[in-house]
């Protein structure tokens, strides 16, 4: 793991809310607005991008938690502009939080966090998963 980054540093990521990104579950579709599992997956997405510059190649960032304040509705063809920065860094753990803007207005906030493993070590923890759930 590259010891790049620092407690501070910030990672921008921007995504325009498309309809199958809205609020909807195998009953239908419940608001046209982003949802907030949407909202998760791109916040661990700028967390993420801090991984993707410290991690080496024989290594690979899982995420350990993600919460998000979902706190005002982002609409079909509006940019939502992610802001990630890093909290701490504990050994191979990252933790960030996040803000999520449309314009102005903050339409979420919350913390994510990943840790970097060998990817050998990865596919070795889910292989015993698997057999004892086999």
């Amino acid at each position: 793991m590259r010891d790049i980054h620092k407690p501070g540093d910030r990672k921008i990521f921007s995504r325009l809310v498309t309809p199958s990104d809205t609020a909807r579950f195998d009953s239908g579709e419940v608001h046209p607005v982003y949802a907030t599992f949407a909202l998760a997956r791109d916040a661990e997405w700028v967390c993420r991008l801090f991984v993707l510059d410290m991690k080496e190649n024989d290594e690979e960032g899982i995420g350990t938690m993600v919460t998000v304040d979902h706190l005002s509705p982002a609409f079909i063809d509006d940019e939502v502009i992610f802001e990630g920065v890093v909290e701490e860094i504990n050994g191979n753990e990252i933790i960030c939080s996040y803000t999520a803007r449309v314009r102005e207005r903050v339409i979420a906030r919350g913390m994510q966090g990943q840790k970097i493993l060998k990817k050998e070590r990865i596919n070795q923890i889910f292989n015993q998963l698997r057999s004892r759930n086999g």
